[in-house]
């Protein structure tokens, strides 16, 4: 495939949900070559679903894939199990092997919603990191001083709140840096809080007399309740989320979030979001701007049909306050509602049911319940806020 150079579309990659750029002269003069260039996302697969505030870097990686370039997707089976901190306040813990691999077992199913796997290069980073051994990973540490490690803002503050930091955490940063060395990446796209790990490929690769990767950084996405979106917090919008879900909890965002969804995780014209900015500055309703972004995220994943009767189902069932005809069904393994609620997916886990009843969200037959043990039975109908059913057998 010819790779394509049109200054705009090069401009558009290098601006478009983009906070920084290292070098984004040598990049640009890079993409405007005609090179092909080899460019690196790595993923750890630290839960089950990625969401859509992992799209960000698949998008883009899809952006170089559109103009030609040659995509390296990492899944992290190794740096999994050891765990970045990067975004974290407190340690993360190791898992093991077998939770890392089931976690990823649908990895690439998932990414292959974004981009073309077929002309995608995948790789396992166990296949290089677990045949290093002290030497090799003595030399590499070398390049590294403790003072850069710690001068990392959530590092500084957790060993001044005299919170606990594990020596594995240092290792990190040169297991993501040696990732770039094995698969000789030319760029690497990454999130804000990854740029301590993303500037260590740099350095690795200078140290293994490679040339150093340029740097592409976005923006982290806020999730459902406004923080970063995570999966430890249960606040995603994940890629396999059936269409009704998806588009509920996209309409469940904040209104100041919706410009910043539709440049980061949509492919919408930047024309499009700026008319939509505009139209929200001169007092438009947001809720009709959100719909359109639900409807589009939507498209994204399932298709056109799914987002018309997705809408259509958020409209009946929330604008109106009409009980949906087509509720799922559960045969729960016990009828307590903590249970119902998490096996039937409304909730994310036991403490978000608990959570969710205390606020008074939950009824049963229409009927706000405040009990943690209340009993549902055989024909009840379970309900979360506006948008959540699910029909006991």
């Amino acid at each position: 495939m010819k790779i394509n150079t049109d200054k705009n579309k090069v401009e558009e990659l290098l601006t478009r949900g983009v906070d920084e750029v290292i070098d984004k002269s040598h990049l640009r003069k890079k993409l405007l070559s005609g090179k092909k260039l080899r460019v690196k996302l790595g993923i750890d697969p630290t839960s089950p679903n990625i969401h859509i505030g992992r799209s960000i870097p698949l998008l883009k990686l899809r952006d170089f894939q559109k103009l030609g370039h040659q995509l390296v997707f990492i899944i992290g089976d190794f740096t999994g199990v050891v765990g970045d901190t990067s975004d974290k306040d407190s340690e993360r813990p190791m898992l093991s092997k077998e939770k890392v691999k089931e976690n990823m077992k649908d990895y690439i199913k998932q990414a292959a919603k974004i981009i073309d796997m077929d002309k995608c290069e995948t790789r396992y980073n166990s296949e290089w990191l677990a045949k290093l051994g002290y030497w090799e990973i003595s030399n590499q540490a070398d390049s590294f001083s403790l003072a850069e490690f710690i001068a990392r803002e959530n590092i500084r503050r957790r060993l001044n709140a005299s919170t606990r930091v594990s020596l594995r955490e240092l290792l990190y940063p040169l297991m993501q840096g040696y990732d770039s060395v094995a698969v000789k990446a030319e760029v690497e796209i990454g999130g804000t809080d990854q740029r301590f790990n993303l500037l260590a490929g740099r350095t690795l690769q200078t140290m293994y007399k490679q040339e150093a990767q340029d740097i592409i950084m976005g923006p982290l996405l806020e999730g459902t309740d406004g923080r970063k979106m995570s999966s430890s917090w249960g606040n995603t919008i994940d890629l396999s989320a059936d269409a009704n879900d998806m588009f509920g909890k996209i309409m469940s965002i904040s209104d100041d979030l919706i410009i910043k969804y539709l440049t980061l995780a949509t492919r919408v014209s930047m024309e499009a979001v700026k008319k939509g900015e505009k139209e929200l500055a001169s007092g438009n309703n947001p809720r009709d701007l959100k719909i359109t972004l639900a409807c589009e995220i939507v498209k994204m994943y399932h298709s056109e049909k799914a987002a018309k009767n997705a809408r259509e189902y958020f409209v009946n069932t929330f604008s109106k306050r009409e009980t949906p005809l087509d509720i799922p069904e559960i045969k729960p393994s016990s009828y307590d509602i903590v249970t119902v609620l998490v096996e039937s997916k409304i909730c994310s886990s036991k403490g978000d049911a608990r959570r969710v009843i205390q606020q008074g969200g939950v009824k049963v037959n229409g009927k706000k319940i405040s009990s943690f043990a209340f009993k549902v039975k055989k024909g009840d109908t379970a309900q979360k806020g506006s948008r959540w059913f699910a029909k006991i057998l």
